[in-house]
């Protein structure tokens, strides 16, 4: 007869206690992990722009406290005193913002109406030209403005529209008397528009020439089966086609429409041409760098910013609702 015996632990002692058990990263995460350990490579590569943008796009907001502190050169760098809402209430009652305000709606309105369909129109001829000589020709001539300085466009522009200038001596060519373009106000808007789609439009056909690259040749082998000229095959196959790149830009051209260029407006404008030709960007470096109101001007610098997010966010809501394309 064979007996069992069991061994105890000695009395006052216990099991030593389990480890406990950490629970496993989410799935996502290990994927991360993961990715980040395969293609290392490729994501130091964002380390230098992702730096770009928090050194010169993400500190700088926070000297916008000076919005709301009384700011004088060579104190802090924060302001010397708390003013709450004192210089927001003093663009809001100073007639010449809202002048300068009025003026940057219209041009950043005229900017969108004139210069977003232009590339969309200019990539839509290309597109029909069979010609790969001229469409090359077409395509450098239109992309060379684009390469220019801000500088050169804007003395190029001056110089073309001077009194003595070659539009002017066409002009008199037919009889005309010369028209001061550059000094009288009603023309700055005209003159403004203009150069702007001479330099952004050729420029601009080559994301939707890349566009249209992207749609299917079925698609129109099916609508000329079914009849469609090629007007309707471009209204019904190639916009639905290029819609969603359409669709982004528009909302990045919205968020931009209170920022129109600074630089050109600083070069083309004069004081005969203030009363049109002044917005805010410039109305900021006039207060806030000529006349030392740093304060003043941060707080109609944050102003704007917050009508550029809101037209960003507006537009892209708008886009999701209606034809289901957005930035996010």
């Amino acid at each position: 007869m064979s007996t069992s015996t069991t061994s105890a632990s000695p009395p006052g002692t216990q099991d030593p206690p389990e480890p406990p058990v950490r629970p496993a990263p989410p799935a996502s995460r290990r994927g991360l992990r993961r990715a980040l350990r395969r293609d290392w490579q490729l994501y130091s590569l964002a380390v230098l722009p992702l730096l770009f943008f928090l050194v010169f796009r993400y500190l700088p907001m926070i000297g916008n406290v000076i919005a709301f502190r009384r700011f004088e050169p060579g104190g802090s760098i924060l302001g010397e005193q708390w003013v709450g809402l004192r210089y927001v209430r003093m663009f809001l009652s100073d007639p010449t913002f809202w002048q300068v305000f009025r003026n940057t709606l219209w041009l950043g309105a005229l900017t969108l109406v004139f210069c977003f369909p232009v590339p969309i129109v200019l990539a839509l001829l290309l597109n029909e030209v069979r010609r790969r000589s001229l469409k090359r020709f077409v395509q450098s001539v239109s992309y060379l403005p684009h390469f220019l300085s801000v500088v050169i466009v804007a003395g190029i522009t001056l110089q073309m529209l001077a009194v003595d200038g070659p539009v002017n001596q066409v002009l008199g060519w037919f009889g005309h008397d010369p028209i001061r373009f550059v000094q009288e106000p009603g023309w700055f808007r005209t003159v403004y528009v203009g150069s702007e789609i001479w330099q952004t439009a050729g420029w601009g056909t080559i994301l939707y020439l890349a566009a249209l690259t992207t749609i299917d040749e079925d698609l129109y082998e099916a609508a000329r089966i079914d009849g469609a000229n090629r007007w309707q095959q471009t209204w019904h196959v190639t916009l639905p086609g290029i819609r969603p790149t359409m669709i982004t830009l528009l909302i990045l051209n919205i968020g931009t429409f209170m920022a129109v260029g600074f630089e050109k407006i600083l070069l083309l404008y004069n004081p005969l041409t203030y009363p049109t030709a002044d917005v805010v960007s410039t109305y900021l470096y006039r207060a806030g760098v000529e006349s030392n109101s740093f304060s003043y001007a941060a707080a109609i610098g944050l102003f704007e910013a917050v009508i550029g997010l809101v037209l960003i966010t507006t537009a892209n809501q708008l886009s999701r609702r209606t034809v289901g394309t957005s930035l996010w």
